[in-house]
């Protein structure tokens, strides 16, 4: 059996952590997470991902402490860098990413919903950075693009977690559903998107991501370059006819 499933339904495909009992990451599983999104970002034929996890005891618990204990300090660079490269595989990858967050999601649980685009959680869902607890330290640079500097601060040093309704509160999440509506709640809103050019939306991200630290004046310009580069597309041509034409578009990607 697999500890990541990839699953795909028309343009929209689904990336579901399957190690329970609390999905737990291994150097292995991140490789192939990071593997996962690059290919999936690659791909013409897919507009959106739905990153989720099965079970009921958590999303992401993070690193598998098992595997860290057996590891040496000499191996903590390299380790560094797969756990680096899997986190920027996700934030960059092409297509927006939804994380249906169905349990507690901790330590680089917690990063693995940051990176992605849109959270959506479980009210049984809780967020955690208890990386103080074992002598680490957090995914701080991430979770803080999304939260007040002083959550972040309080959830780093004390490492305890914050519930779903929290999240939402403090913007780290952007809906909260009950455990039957979780997955519905992703992919329909996965549906909406997936409908949408697919150049448009690689664009969209693309400049989205660039613009996130830039001075606000200088980032709209950026995102108007964008938008000349959209205009000279055929779909961004289809999208204006098809309101004008009070129509479903029709895209093509290019």
């Amino acid at each position: 059996m697999s500890d990541l499933i990839v699953e795909k339904s028309a343009k929209v495909v689904s990336v579901t952590l399957n190690n329970p009992p609390v999905n737990a990451l291994s150097l292995d599983l991140y490789r192939r997470i990071a593997q996962t999104f690059e290919e999936l970002g690659r791909s013409d034929d897919v507009n959106c991902v739905v990153f989720t996890a099965r079970g009921s005891k958590a999303f992401c618990a993070g690193l598998d402490l098992q595997e860290f204990l057996a590891s040496k300090v000499e191996d903590d660079p390299m380790r560094a860098a797969v756990v680096r490269a899997t986190f920027k595989a996700v934030r960059h990858c092409p297509i927006p990413v939804i994380a249906a967050v169905n349990g507690p999601a901790l330590g680089a649980g917690a990063v693995l919903a940051a990176v992605s685009d849109i959270r959506i959680a479980s009210d049984k869902a809780t967020f955690g950075m208890p990386e103080i607890n074992v002598g680490r330290c957090g995914g701080g640079s991430h979770i803080g693009r999304l939260i007040p500097p002083g959550m972040l601060r309080l959830m780093y040093f004390t490492g305890e977690p914050i519930s779903a309704w929290q999240a939402y509160r403090i913007g780290l999440v952007e809906e909260v559903v009950v455990p039957r509506r979780l997955l519905p709640a992703a992919y329909e809103l996965a549906e909406i998107i997936s409908k949408k050019s697919p150049i448009g939306l690689r664009m969209a991200k693309e400049a989205l991501n660039r613009v996130e630290f830039m001075q606000t004046e200088a980032g709209y310009e950026l995102e108007q370059e964008y938008s000349t580069k959209l205009m000279q597309t055929e779909d961004a041509r289809e999208a204006v006819r098809a309101v004008v034409e009070k129509r479903e578009p029709n895209f093509r990607g290019r």
